[in-house]
């Protein structure tokens, strides 16, 4: 079995998105990740709005492009979720990353898909996903 190429040109084109979505002094809630098999690393900057719902969104990203991508996907379509629907999303990535479940439901991750052919890449695509929730989890 050949496993699916990584960094594609669409990948590689994300990573630039994150200019989009500088962290700035005003996102009070901040969050980290770091994954464990690449050293790979995410801050996330948020606010929020009436009942949780994510308005806006900064990063600061040390990762590879896998983990760009995933930030870059991440940050395009948070805003407008709770953290209950982040945490749920982020369950079934780490579901389907596994072998388990059905393609997950979040905009734009299928440019990062073949990530799941790479176990040592799971990390990096769940950065943003455990970043936010850690922004997001009562103190």
């Amino acid at each position: 079995m050949t496993a699916a190429v990584l960094y594609t040109p669409e990948v590689l084109g994300l990573t630039i998105e994150l200019a989009r979505y500088p962290l700035t002094d005003d996102l009070a809630l901040r969050g980290e990740g770091r994954s464990k098999s690449c050293g790979s690393t995410i801050t996330l900057g948020l606010s929020t709005g009436a009942g949780g719902i994510v308005e806006r969104i900064g990063v600061r990203s040390q990762a590879c492009a896998v983990g760009q991508a995933a930030a870059a996907i991440f940050a395009s379509a948070a805003a407008g979720f709770t953290s209950d629907q982040i945490a749920q999303a982020r369950r079934a990535i780490a579901a389907w990353l596994g072998g388990e479940g059905d393609f997950p439901d979040w905009p734009r991750l299928d440019a990062i898909a073949a990530a799941r052919d790479y176990p040592a890449r799971h990390g990096a695509v769940m950065l943003p996903w455990n970043a936010a929730l850690d922004a997001l989890s009562p103190t």
